[in-house]
C-alpha cells in the first residue's frame, strides 16, 4: 500500500511518516491489491491534532477521521475505524468478490454481523416544496441535523444539513 502523507498547518516528522505507515501497514492483510494509495492528512486545530485518512478502492472508499491532544492515539483511533468499515462491509465484499471485482481477502475479515445487530427504522415523509431558508427553519424547528424538501426555485429534491463547523450544507438530486 502506497501512503501519501500531507500536514496542514504542520510538518510531518519521519517518525510519524513512520508510524502511520506501520499502523497503515495492518489493512494490507484484508487487501489483495498492492497498488492501493491510501491518504493521509494531518491538521492542527487549537490543541488537538486530527488525522483523516482515505483509501479509494474500485468498489468503495473508505475514509475515516478522529481528533485527539496526541498524534499517535488519533491514528489508532482512525485505522481502528477503517478495520471496523472493512467487517462492516463484509458482506457487500463477498457479493463484490462474486462479480469478478476481487480487491480484498475476504478470509481475513472477521464478520460483526452478531456484535452490530443494527435496526434499520424507515420513514415515509411528504416532501413540500420550499426554499433553502425555510428548510433550515423546518429542521431547526424538529431539532434535526438534516431535513429534506423540494427546492421551490430548482425544482429538484434537496437535503440540508449541519456541518460539524456550525455551518449548513446542501445536497441537490439531480
Amino acid at each position: 500500500m502506497e501512503v501519501l502523507i500531507r500536514g496542514n498547518k504542520t510538518t510531518i516528522t519521519d517518525a510519524m511518516r513512520e508510524y502511520v505507515k506501520e499502523k497503515l501497514s495492518k489493512l494490507d492483510k484484508y487487501t489483495l491489491d498492492d497498488d492501493i494509495k491510501a491518504t493521509v492528512l494531518v491538521k492542527i486545530r487549537n490543541y488537538t491534532q486530527k488525522v483523516e485518512v482515505t483509501i479509494p478502492l474500485k468498489t468503495l472508499i473508505l475514509r475515516a477521521e478522529e481528533e485527539s491532544e496526541d498524534f499517535y492515539s488519533a491514528v489508532d483511533l482512525v485505522i481502528s475505524k477503517l478495520e471496523r468499515q472493512i467487517r462492516k462491509n463484509k458482506t457487500k465484499l463477498k457479493k463484490k468478490e462474486k462479480t469478478g471485482i476481487k480487491e480484498f481477502n475476504i478470509d481475513d475479515i472477521i464478520d460483526l454481523s452478531d456484535e452490530d445487530d443494527v435496526e434499520i427504522k424507515r420513514k415515509k415523509i411528504e416532501i413540500k416544496p420550499m426554499n433553502l431558508e425555510e428548510a433550515i427553519l423546518q429542521m431547526e424547528l424538529l431539532g434535526h441535523n438534516f431535513y429534506m424538501y423540494k427546492d421551490s426555485e430548482l425544482k429538484k429534491i434537496a437535503l440540508v444539513y449541519k456541518r460539524r463547523d456550525g455551518g449548513y450544507g446542501v445536497i441537490e438530486g439531480e
